[in-house]
């Protein structure tokens, strides 16, 4: 039985994988603003080093897996926008990069990243390139004239960026070389809280609703649970850098033709091009 540490646990798909997690018989960390092992505001820099102490202390600086499912919607509020970057993304990646050295060899993680990667439309760049370089400032700077639409455009380019945070680590030494798997899967509209929430006021429920779910209906937090709990099993083993979609075919209706996309010639490295050559000679 391993030690695992869950963010967001108090709730939601949080919750639900924490319980699978202990029903199994493993031990697990959970951390959220309360109801949980480690109570920590992860929107601040403070908060996030308390997490990541606090759950290194808790497990002895031995972590088997971990999933990070913390995550602030885009809901109204003058703040929201610098709630769901600090929260979605620094939430993420300064806890990983903090326990990164503590994840045994075979470790598994996953971080909930969302649809909203490939469903949302004008996501400025700079938000994207602003958060990926660490700068909370200039991403927070490129939502700066989007009016209510800012914290729409923070949650999904707050995904957007640590869906490639993981894509871009996960194949590097520290990571697959050290034998940790880190992997995300991206829900759809998953009947969490939070989308309750959404759907109790009627302007938002309008568009939640008009939302193209080729299947029908809303996901269901226990069944994201599952999917997780396969992600952290060793039949996970070969899944490395994957961001898996579980989201009712809404990817697939906005992108049936755009993946899986080739490597343009220009772009390939020259080891793959030796190999490319050597199989045509064949």
């Amino acid at each position: 039985m391993g030690t695992y540490a869950v963010t967001g646990s108090a709730s939601g798909m949080g919750s639900q994988v924490a319980q699978k997690l202990r029903d199994a018989g493993h031990r697990v960390i959970g951390v959220d603003l309360r109801d949980a092992d480690v109570a920590a505001d992860l929107s601040t820099p403070e908060g996030r080093r308390t997490a990541a102490a606090e759950v290194l202390e808790a497990a002895g600086g031995r972590l088997d897996g971990a999933v990070l499912a913390a995550g602030v919607g885009p809901l109204p509020g003058a703040d929201s926008a610098r709630l769901i970057l600090q929260v979605n993304f620094f939430g993420v990646v300064e806890l990983l990069e903090a326990w990164r050295t503590a994840f045994v060899r075979g470790a598994k993680v996953v971080v909930v990243a969302s649809n909203s990667t490939t469903t949302m439309p004008a996501v400025p760049n700079r938000l994207v390139r602003g958060l990926l370089a660490g700068d909370a400032a200039k991403a927070a700077g490129a939502l700066r004239w989007y009016g209510k639409a800012a914290p729409s455009l923070a949650y999904g380019g707050s995904k957007i960026a640590v869906a490639r945070w993981v894509r871009r680590h996960a194949v590097a030494p520290q990571w697959a070389g050290s034998g940790i798997r880190l992997n995300a899967i991206a829900p759809g509209a998953i009947l969490t809280p939070l989308l309750e929430k959404q759907l109790s006021t009627p302007t938002e429920a309008k568009a939640v609703n008009s939302f193209p779910v080729p299947i029908g209906g809303f996901g269901d937090p226990g069944q994201l649970a599952d999917w997780m709990l396969f992600m952290l099993s060793d039949s996970a083993d070969f899944l490395c850098g994957s961001v898996i979609f579980v989201d009712g075919g809404s990817d697939a209706y906005f992108r049936a033709d755009d993946w899986p996309t080739r490597v343009p010639m220009s772009g390939i490295p020259h080891y793959l091009m030796q190999f490319l050559r050597s199989r045509r000679a064949r």
